[in-house]
């Protein structure tokens, strides 16, 4: 694919929704906005699984001050799914780019949205299409590869912190009622999570 390559561009959000993942959401249709390459900006409503159904929004029509709302609205604004991609799902999927002319894929998650964004990628340059599918780092657990801080983990980190400052307060007013206290954090095996509970 040349870098002059135009054609149409889909966003989609996928996995666990964060406190920022609609301001990537944000950054990445105010880029595509002014790029003379790019001409129809698509989302895809539930990520991949919405995408399989031609479940599709047109973003370029959605009311101007949306965009500034939503940069500082938690939660996935597309909508999100837990899909894991099939191979027999990615021919529907190539279908669809070429019926859109999609040729800018970007889909923001965790470690199963990138996934799936790779293979994506490879099916269509196995099938000579013109495709730059990118992965755009989402997740609590910071634990994507190459990735010091990744979107998401600085606002979960901020209310584990917060949560065990609190706790730990409440066990100093009434020690003899609550000796020990046991939070469990999420962060699959990074850990990233947990260790934020020393801050508080």
């Amino acid at each position: 694919m040349t870098a002059t390559t135009r054609g149409n561009l889909i966003i989609g959000q996928s996995g666990g929704a964060t406190a920022v993942i609609n301001a990537s959401l944000v950054g990445a249709f105010e880029a595509a906005r002014v790029d003379a390459r790019i001409e129809n900006i698509y989302g895809m409503l539930h990520g991949i699984e919405g995408f399989l159904k031609e479940d599709l929004v047109d973003l370029r029509r959605q009311p101007g001050d949306l965009w500034r709302r939503l940069l500082h609205t938690p939660s996935a604004a597309l909508g999100s799914c837990r899909y894991k991609l099939q191979d027999d799902d990615l021919e529907c999927v190539l279908a669809l780019l070429r019926t859109y002319n999609i040729r800018y894929l970007l889909y923001i998650g965790g470690n199963d949205s990138a996934d799936t964004t790779h293979r994506i990628a490879l099916a269509a340059q196995q099938a000579g299409y013109d495709l730059q599918a990118i992965s755009v780092p989402k997740t609590i657990d910071n634990d994507l590869p190459f990735t010091d801080h990744c979107p998401g983990y600085g606002s979960a980190a901020r209310f584990i912190a917060l949560a065990t400052m609190d706790s730990s307060m409440n066990t100093v007013s009434i020690p003899g009622h609550y000796p020990v206290k046991v939070i469990e954090t999420m962060g699959r095996d990074a850990g990233w999570l947990a260790a934020s509970s020393a801050l508080g």
